[in-house]
């Protein structure tokens, strides 16, 4: 007889009515539990079924916890060595992984010390793909504690430092993996974004970020925050190295429901045809709302640092002397894109990554049970365990759900059409759009036993600009094009949809424009 779940206890099936407010008798509890003995039967079937599993396809040992000495910056979670294939692209090239992407064997805890000890047993569809293009992945890099943070304060393992300046944050949620690149352990490292957790850490450490444009990438086997803002991208040294990166990573997966009807059949595979090929003749709309932001205009954020835009704006002119044409254009909505991204987020992630496990439901793909079940027992077990910016998110996100039925979250969905509309709009007579990946520079790393305002502001602080593409779904890139005070200043490009190639061109016009670090 295949083993299955078994039907609720009387007692658990009053807890289970109470927190619906059903009133049942006794005898009444009874009638319904008997009732779903029957059902178990179909569970017990599909239990004893094995389920599909994503391939595990090169030899690997589990690795090794990296000690201090060369792990000084804090940027790895773990140290291992994959061999790719004996030829492909990426033959030659050693990859860093976000920690909150599966590779089998090897440990995963996505920063979070609720979720310490466990191990997927599946490679995700984008480790895959680096392995099946030559690539060998060396380690997980530490991420925010659930992803969940802008900063590099949160993470079980103590705090990540930038390469550029230690006693400052390098930027999240996908810290560990620009750490390992400004640091030079490696080219390659791929991140992940939801809110601009590629392309913040990217701007803060100095090196080239790119969120693809939504659904080009396969985000199977990753732990999600929000099925309609997942997206897995580039991290690297050069633009050059994210255009070859890119190249191996992009293309439909049948399990990843993200890319169904969303990615056209004429996608472009090849990516470095945008290395060497300039700007000359493309139209750069330079976007008013990402520049001389007061304080609070956005969500109450710190406003620009003069420096910064001017940073910015040099490097702009740097494009034009190649033979751009730059033009000043306003999208308004670019504020207010900000604040529907935060509705789907906090309701969104409170669903899908807590109460949903890290998976979700209700769609057609790969579901990684094993994740599930371990997501479930830590968020039952180990809640107060959490950082200060997911217990936020929890109690917001519950209470929006229990007292408005989910409803402003449906709205912000259904008028997520404007936003994309107002970039589309003006992408219609531009190339590009350009603008601060992030309007200040890297800040100090707070305390470990900072009070909650404080530790939340510091997660906050700098996402004023990279939210909206993550709502529009439109690809954007951010490159280091100056410093400020020794601290790496990031410019932004934003493109149209599927036109991945535009935005790394123009981003590598911008390497190629002069010497970030002397700029």
């Amino acid at each position: 007889m295949p083993t299955g779940p078994k039907p609720p206890t009387l007692r658990q099936l009053h807890d289970i009515a109470d927190g619906f407010g059903i009133e049942l008798t006794g005898e009444e509890a009874q009638e319904y539990q008997s009732l779903m003995v029957g059902t178990m039967e179909s569970y017990r079937r599909v239990e004893a079924y094995p389920e599909q599993r994503l391939p595990v396809k090169y030899p690997r040992t589990p690795g090794y916890r990296p000690a201090q000495e060369e792990n000084p910056y804090n940027g790895w979670y773990w140290r291992c060595r994959i061999e790719g294939a004996a030829t492909g692209p990426l033959k030659g090239y050693e990859v860093g992984v976000k920690d909150c992407i599966s590779v089998a064997g090897v440990p995963m805890m996505n920063g979070c010390q609720v979720f310490e000890g466990y191990v997927p047993d599946i490679d995700a569809t984008v480790v895959t793909r680096l392995l099946d293009a030559g690539a060998t992945i060396v380690g997980k890099t530490n991420a925010a504690d659930c992803s969940f943070s802008g900063s590099g304060h949160t993470c079980a393992h103590g705090p990540v430092m930038n390469p550029r300046r230690p006693t400052h944050s390098p930027g999240g949620s996908s810290k560990g993996s620009g750490v390992v690149v400004a640091a030079g352990d490696v080219p390659m490292a791929l991140g992940a974004d939801q809110g601009g957790s590629i392309r913040i850490p990217g701007s803060w450490c100095g090196v080239v970020a790119h969120k693809p444009t939504y659904g080009l990438v396969p985000y199977t086997g990753c732990m999600m925050i929000e099925m309609t803002l997942d997206t897995c991208g580039p991290m690297t040294d050069t633009v050059e190295s994210s255009a070859r990166m890119l190249s191996a990573l992009a293309g439909p997966d049948p399990l990843d429901p993200r890319q169904r009807g969303v990615i056209p059949a004429d996608y472009v595979r090849d990516y470095l045809p945008a290395i060497g090929a300039g700007v000359k003749g493309l139209k750069i709309g330079v976007v008013r709302e990402g520049f001389d932001q007061p304080d609070g205009l956005i969500g109450g954020l710190p406003g620009s640092d003069p420096q910064v835009d001017a940073a910015v704006r040099a490097a702009i002119r740097r494009l034009e002397a190649a033979g751009a044409v730059a033009t000043e254009v306003s999208i308004p909505m670019h504020v207010d894109a900000f604040h529907v991204w935060n509705v789907i987020a906090v309701e969104g992630a409170t669903e899908f990554m807590l109460k949903g496990r890290g998976v979700g439901t209700n769609f057609e793909g790969f579901y990684n049970t094993g994740l599930m079940d371990m997501v479930g027992r830590g968020f039952d077990s180990r809640a107060s365990d959490f950082p200060v910016t997911v217990k936020l998110l929890l109690l917001l996100g519950e209470h929006m759900n229990r007292a408005y039925h989910g409803r402003y979250y449906a709205k912000a969905q259904n008028i997520r059409h404007l936003t994309r509309k107002a970039y589309d709009d003006v992408l219609a007579s531009y190339d590009v759009l350009v603008m601060p990946t992030i309007p200040i520079v890297a800040q100090p790393i707070p305390p470990r036993d900072a009070p909650i305002p404080v530790s939340v502001f510091h997660s906050l602080q700098m996402i004023q600009n990279t939210p909206q593409a993550n709502v529009t779904g439109h690809p954007a890139i951010s490159v280091p094009c100056g410093v400020v005070d020794g601290l790496p200043v990031g410019l932004m490009v934003t493109g149209r949809h599927f036109d991945d190639l535009t935005v790394l061109r123009v981003a590598d016009a911008v390497e190629r424009s002069g010497d970030w670090q002397a700029a």
